[in-house]
């Protein structure tokens, strides 16, 4: 067994790193791109990749990029996971490097997780016979709504390296609520699960003044938007919780006129199977329910999105103690409970072990807890932060494949 690389060694090849890896991140920022299909994303991942000894692999129904790095010894493989896409956002905030595209931004620091990924890989790549297995690489688009993980599990990232992954590590920027450079994790659900439920409540439209005459959909709709609420309360355990709010609600098109229907949609979220199985089927009774006493007609329909991310255990421990020993016990705290934003990283966790960390990225000078968060067309994402996210993946893979 080979000696374990030495926290500040690897910190200090990853600060020699940091010019290109924040010139990459601005690049990125710069022409963000939305979905499923990134061409300009993947070319400046497969540039910045550029002569390492990579098996490269494309992606045939989206734009991914998979990279197998072989170690100099036998072992497992270990798989890094970077997401690529942007939001549809117009940025407000003011940089140098602000998104040149109309509606469209890195609103969520996947432009860190990229430029962090292609980082790590730098770095591992300089001590391959130095590594006992193999590493995967996985550049994923499509996070944020498309689905790109199951994508990519379905194209064969998980086997890339012949044989089925051991462990699966991702980390997760933050504009606000850590400061910047401390990571923060736990074991067992970190991310919700997140579906969505649409409905439309039918009734018989007519004029605004004989409501008699009519069957007025929209007070209907306003009791089904209260009784999720009141279901949310008093049918759900407080200690395993959801969370249901409609963020949108559509009736009508001028005050004197009652219409056919009214539309509302909801992001449910929750954070165990058991309580997202019986979220939806509540919540589709419910709106069923107010709409009959009503005398309405209502369709209910739940889309399923990302399931709970799941830190397995063992591999939170280790995470955490990764992260200790790099970068100080200072910088590592515990998180007392899961957030309630959502992560297809959830579809990996279900099928091999992982570990998914948060890193605090808020700009200096700026109070965590009231800085713009992500998804915010004011977020602003410190890139002072890359060697440290660089070291700790590769950190990581270090660690796990010594671990066999």
């Amino acid at each position: 067994m080979s000696a374990p690389v030495h926290p500040s060694a690897l910190r200090e090849s990853a600060e020699g790193l940091r010019p290109g890896l924040v010139e990459l991140r601005r690049a990125l920022h710069r022409e963000p791109e939305i979905g499923l299909d990134l061409p300009l994303t993947r070319a400046r991942v497969l540039a910045a990749l550029e002569g390492l000894p990579l098996e490269v692999t494309l992606g045939e129904k989206l734009s991914s990029v998979t990279a197998v790095l072989r170690g100099g010894r036998p072992g497992p493989a270990v798989l890094l996971r970077a997401d690529l896409d942007a939001l549809p956002v117009q940025e407000a905030a003011e940089l140098p490097y602000a998104s040149q595209v109309p509606g469209v931004m890195h609103a969520c620091g996947h432009d860190l997780h990229t430029a962090a990924l292609v980082g790590a890989a730098r770095l591992l790549a300089e001590r391959r016979e130095e590594l006992a297995g193999s590493v995967v690489f996985m550049f994923q688009p499509g996070e944020e709504g498309g689905g790109g993980a199951a994508l990519m599990v379905d194209e064969g990232v998980l086997d890339a390296a012949g044989e089925r992954v051991v462990a699966a590590y991702a980390l997760h920027v933050g504009a606000a609520l850590l400061p910047g450079g401390w990571v923060a994790s736990r074991p067992g659900p970190i991310m919700a699960a997140s579906d969505t439920l649409r409905v439309t409540v039918r009734g018989r439209g007519g004029h605004g003044s004989s409501p008699h005459l009519a069957l007025d959909p929209v007070p209907a709709a306003c009791e089904a938007v209260l009784a999720l609420q009141t279901m949310v309360t008093r049918r759900f355990d407080a200690f395993d919780p959801v969370v249901v709010t409609v963020g949108t609600f559509h009736a009508g098109t001028v005050e004197n006129v009652i219409p056919d229907e009214a539309v509302f949609a909801a992001t449910v979220r929750s954070f165990s199977p058991e309580a997202r199985e019986r979220v939806v089927e509540e919540a589709v009774r419910v709106v069923r329910g107010v709409g009959e006493a009503h005398g309405m007609e209502v369709t209910a329909v739940v889309e399923p999105g990302y399931p709970v991310t799941v830190n397995d255990a063992a591999e939170a421990a280790f995470a955490a103690d990764t992260a200790r020993r790099l970068l100080g016990d200072d910088r590592y705290v515990e998180m007392p409970r899961p957030v309630a934003g959502s992560e297809d990283f959830g579809v990996l966790a279900q099928l091999v072990p992982g570990a998914y960390l948060m890193l605090g990225a808020c700009p200096p000078g700026r109070d965590p807890f009231t800085a713009a968060y992500n998804h915010s067309a004011q977020a602003e994402f410190d890139d002072a932060v890359l060697p440290d996210a660089a070291a700790l993946l590769a950190a990581l893979v270090l660690g796990r494949l010594e671990r066999g």
